[in-house]
């Protein structure tokens, strides 16, 4: 019998193959319920106006129940975003990814979610404590707990995190 997180996975991946991603976003690669790529673009006029992303997906046994581990990836000349939550190793600072997760969410769902963050942002810049949060991070973006802004106005200045 099939794990629930395969289950899950399989279910979503059907989906994707069968009514596609939406607009500026597709499936670069999903070999198996592991790890699934996927590259983003921001669609119209924004900071990010012509430049496309990947992103990296990593799942566990407990996926849905536990979020995926999702990062922009930095390796093989690619860059991530300069945005207040993304940090320049590829690591992303966002409530859904952790303490707002929840189980109806979709890899899909996460992708627009990120789109949408990177669409909004009005100025390009690190997060505060870049370099040191760089320089600490484990390789596992769900092993560092981050606090984010209580409001939208202060999403320039990015809290503090704390290592799990």
């Amino acid at each position: 019998m099939a794990s629930i997180s395969a289950r899950r996975l399989a279910k979503e991946l059907r989906e994707i193959q069968g009514e596609g991603c939406p607009v500026g976003i597709s499936l670069l690669k999903a070999d198996d319920f592991a790890t699934w790529w996927f590259s983003i673009e921001v669609m119209g006029e924004s900071l990010y106006q012509n430049e496309a992303y990947t992103l990296q997906f990593r799942f566990d046994s407990q996926y849905p129940i536990s979020s995926p581990a999702v990062q922009f990836v930095v390796t093989d000349g690619k860059q991530a975003p300069i945005h207040p939550h993304v940090y320049s190793n590829g690591h992303i600072c966002a409530s859904i990814l952790g303490n707002e997760w929840s189980p109806v969410l979709s890899v899909v769902a996460v992708c627009v979610t990120l789109q949408s963050m990177l669409a909004s942002c009005k100025k390009k810049e690190r997060p505060t404590d870049n370099d040191r949060y760089v320089r600490t991070a484990p390789e596992n973006p769900k092993k560092v707990r981050c606090h984010l802004p209580k409001s939208v106005s202060s999403a320039n200045s990015f809290p503090d995190t704390i290592p799990l």
